[in-house]
């Protein structure tokens, strides 16, 4: 067996300070667990906020509070964390429509890698909001992302990527051990789909789903589905939590992924390729 990874589930409200004392005593679990990487979910710091530039503004420049407690936490804890999605502009323009960013921050507080959510979620959905559209505070990303850390290499992926394979493909052909999917799929889409597409991009890519989530009612009026999971690369579900606020704790056992890829060799087997878009563009060795 190898080390282990935690995914956290949060029921976030609009208050960022509550917010990050609740994922600190989460965090806190999962390190105390024996975690050596943890995944906070979807919107961790803030759900339901209207003012999603004006805190990325802030971060940016060094004024908001969520960075540094982000590289403090996983100091003092001497834990690997990928945070979920904070509202983050391009690095150097703190004045350009924010990404919806998910960072990954290593033992010393350092950051190893972030991910701009490349699929925004601009839908219509049969629940008391109705009508989603990301892209009215968030910009595209551009960029398929892998690390190292001390769990494997891992990819990252962020909620609505989830329904475009493509994406996996493309993590997978990059060396992805693991895969993060922090979410917060609204309860009417998570329950017809959650589980089968983070069971379908796990067998697929035969990788670790660690699949953070939101999970309960939030202000806007939002209700999310919960059901964060830890998926094998066999399509497994190794923890989940309906609702609620949970730590999740699996292993990943190397020797067991590498003895499925080798006997189903989907990789070799691949006869369509991802667009050039979806290309690695940054990795960590």
């Amino acid at each position: 067996m190898d080390k282990l990874s935690a995914v956290i589930q949060m029921v976030s409200q609009d208050d960022v300070l509550a917010n990050l004392q609740r994922a600190r005593a989460l965090l806190e679990q999962a390190a105390q667990g024996g975690a050596r990487l943890a995944v906070l979910p979807e919107n961790f710091a803030a759900m339901g906020r209207r003012d999603s530039a004006a805190i990325g503004r802030a971060e940016a420049l060094g004024e908001g509070p969520i960075l540094p407690w982000l590289k403090q936490t996983a100091r003092d804890l001497k834990l690997w964390i990928v945070a979920g999605t904070l509202p983050l502009p391009p690095v150097g323009q703190p004045e350009a429509k924010a990404h919806a960013c998910s960072l990954l921050i290593d033992e010393q507080g350092e950051q190893v890698a972030r991910y701009d959510k490349l699929h925004l979620f601009d839908v219509d959905v049969a629940d008391n909001r109705g009508r989603y559209r990301e892209s009215d505070d968030y910009a595209h990303g551009g960029q398929v992302v892998v690390a190292d850390t001390p769990v494997g290499r891992l990819g990252l992926s962020v909620c609505y990527d989830l329904r475009f394979p493509e994406l996996y493909s493309a993590l997978r052909a990059a060396g992805a051990e693991l895969i993060t999917a922090p979410a917060a799929f609204t309860a009417v889409t998570g329950a017809a789909h959650w589980e089968v597409l983070i069971r379908a991009r796990a067998i697929e890519t035969q990788c670790y789903v660690l699949a953070a989530a939101q999970g309960g009612t939030h202000p806007g009026p939002r209700e999310t589905f919960g059901h964060a999971a830890i998926v094998d690369p066999w399509g497994r579900i190794l923890a989940e939590q309906a609702s609620g606020e949970a730590v999740l704790l699996a292993p990943r056992d190397s020797n067991e992924q590498a003895s499925i890829r080798a006997r189903m060799p989907v990789a070799s087997h691949r006869r369509f390729f991802s667009q050039d878009a979806l290309r690695p563009a940054h990795t960590s060795e």
